[in-house]
C-alpha cells in the first residue's frame, strides 16, 4: 500500500492534532500509523526518503504523523541489523511522584514507566538479535520516586531486565563514579546519569553495547532508538545524539524556554568551539559506546545539569568529530519538569567555562566568554533572558558556530541599562 495514502487516510480521520502526552490514546494513534509504516515500507531508504518529504513542510502533517514516520523508520532501522546489539536505557528520577502515576491518578500523570518499557518493547520485540534492558536511577528524590518505581513494577511488569538503583548506594559505597558527591542533593540528574551509565557498563552484555539515557517524562519515544544505533553500529560513531535543531527534526515547545536556550546555545558555543558542530547538547536522547564509558564518567566538574556537555568533550576529545546528530521528535512536557523549577542556566554555563578551563587549549576570544559568565548571577541572567539580543532571536541555533556578531562587550551593555 503506498505510504503517502496510508497517512493521507490517517489524517484525515483524525479529529484533533494536540499531542497530550498523558494520554495513552493519543500514544496509540501514533503506534497505529507507526505499524502500517513499518509493515508497508519497502525498507528504511524509502521510509528515509518518506522522513524527508514529511519534515520539508512541518505543518502540513500532525505530531502523530511525524512521530510515526521517526519510529517506523527506527524500527526499520534496527531489521535491517543483522550483529547482535544490545540497547540500555538510563533515566533518573527526581520529584516524578507525579508525572510517574496514571492520569487517573494524577492531573499530570504520563505513566512514563510502564509506557516506555512498551516504546522499547514495540521496537525490539519482533527481533531476537535486539535484546535490552533499563535503569531507573532515584537522584534522591524526597518523595520516594525510587520507590514508587519499584511498587509499579511489582504489580505491572514480572520480567527481570528493569531495575531501580539509588545514586545514594553509590555514594554509601564511595564509588569511583560518584567521587564530589557528599550528598545526592551535589547531583541534579547527572550523577544519577553518570552511574547508571557506569553501573550499565560493567554488565556483560553480548555483541554490541549501546548505553542509551533519556529524561523521565515521555518527551522523546523510546522508539526512536532505533535513529541512535545506526550510526554507532553502521558507521562506527562513539556517541549518537538527539537533537531537536536539525533540519528533520520535529519539536513542540513553548516560546519563553526556547528563547532561553537560544541564548544558553549562543554564551556555550562562544567557550567550547571544539563542539562546534554540535547544537543541541540538552536534549535528554543521547546514546554511547558501552567500551567507551569508563573513560567519560570519572573525574568530572559536572553531576548536574550541565553534564551532557561535559561528556561530549571527552568523547570527542577521545576521537574527533565521533558524536553523530540525529534528528528527532520531541514533545515539551513541562509541567512537571524539575529543570523549569530550578532554573538551571547560569550554573551549567559556570561549569561549562569550568569545562573550558579544564579541557581545552586557551582561545581569547572563549577566554573573554568564560570570564564573563563567571560573572553572572541569577538576576544578571534574568535581564539577559528579558533582552536577548535579536540576532541570536531571529537566526536560527545551528548557525551560531558561525554567527558570532554579538560580543562581551554587548551583554555587559545590556546589563548597565
Amino acid at each position: 500500500m503506498n505510504l503517502d495514502k496510508i497517512i493521507e487516510s490517517f489524517e484525515n480521520k483524525l479529529t484533533s492534532e494536540k499531542f497530550d502526552l498523558t494520554l495513552e490514546s493519543d500514544s496509540n494513534k501514533t503506534e497505529y500509523l507507526s505499524g502500517l509504516l513499518y509493515k508497508n515500507g519497502k525498507d528504511s531508504n524509502e521510509l528515509r526518503k518518506l522522513e524527508k518529504k514529511t519534515s520539508k513542510i512541518l505543518s502540513k502533517y500532525s505530531l502523530f504523523t511525524h512521530l510515526a514516520v521517526k519510529t517506523a523508520l527506527s524500527k526499520k532501522i534496527l531489521s535491517e541489523i543483522r550483529k547482535n546489539v544490545h540497547i540500555t536505557v538510563v533515566f533518573a528520577v527526581y520529584k516524578e511522584h507525579n508525572r510517574i502515576l496514571t492520569r487517573k491518578e494524577h492531573p499530570n500523570g504520563e505513566n512514563f514507566l510502564i509506557r516506555k518499557i512498551k516504546q522499547i518493547e514495540d521496537l525490539t520485540g519482533d527481533f531476537k538479535n535486539i535484546t535490552w534492558d533499563m535503569l531507573v536511577v532515584d537522584d534522591g528524590c524526597s518523595e520516594n520516586s525510587g520507590k514508587i518505581a519499584e511498587e509499579i513494577l511489582k504489580k505491572e511488569y514480572f520480567r527481570n531486565n528493569v531495575k531501580v538503583l539509588y545514586l545514594q548506594d553509590a555514594i554509601n559505597e564511595k564509588l569511583k563514579v560518584a567521587e564530589g558527591l557528599k550528598t545526592t542533593d551535589d547531583s541534579r540528574k547527572g550523577g544519577s546519569i553518570l552511574y547508571g551509565m557506569w553501573y550499565a557498563s560493567q554488565q556483560k552484555r553480548n555483541g554490541n553495547h549501546i548505553i542509551c539515557y533519556t529524561d523521565a517524562d515521555l518527551s522523546t519515544h523510546l522508539g526512536q532508538l532505533g535513529l541512535l544505533a545506526e550510526p554507532i553500529i553502521k558507521e562506527n560513531m562513539y556517541a549518537a545524539i538527539g537533537s531537536r535543531r536539525e533540519d528533520r527534526s520535529v519539536v513542540i515547545k513553548k516560546e519563553a524556554r526556547n528563547s532561553r536556550g537560544k541564548l544558553f546555545i549562543y554564551l556555550w558555543k562562544r567557550m567550547i568551539k571544539r563542539l562546534n558542530y554540535i547544537t543541541d547538547t540538552q536534549c535528554g536522547f543521547k546514546a554511547f559506546r558501552a567500551e567507551i564509558i569508563p573513560d567519560l564518567v570519572f573525574n568530572n566538574i559536572e553531576k548536574k545539569f550541565a553534564f551532557d556537555i561535559e561528556l561530549l568533550i571527552k568523547a570527542d576529545i577521545l576521537k574527533r568529530e565521533s558524536i553523530a546528530k540525529v534528528p528527532i521528535a520531541w514533545i515539551d512536557s513541562e509541567a512537571e519538569s524539575t529543570t523549569t523549577d530550578l532554573q538551571p542556566y547560569t550554573d551549567m554555563l559556570k561549569s561549562i567555562a569550568q569545562m573550558y578551563f579544564k579541557y581545552l587549549p586557551a582561545n581569547a576570544v572563549s577566554h573573554s566568554f568564560a570570564y564573563f559568565v563567571k560573572s553572572l548571577n541569577q538576576e544578571k541572567w534574568d535581564i539577559l533572558v528579558s533582552k536577548v539580543p535579536e540576532g541570536i532571536l531571529i537566526k536560527s541555533a545551528i548557525h551560531y558556530d558561525m554567527y558570532d556578531e554579538i560580543k562581551v562587550s554587548t551583554f555587559e551593555k545590556i546589563l548597565e541599562k
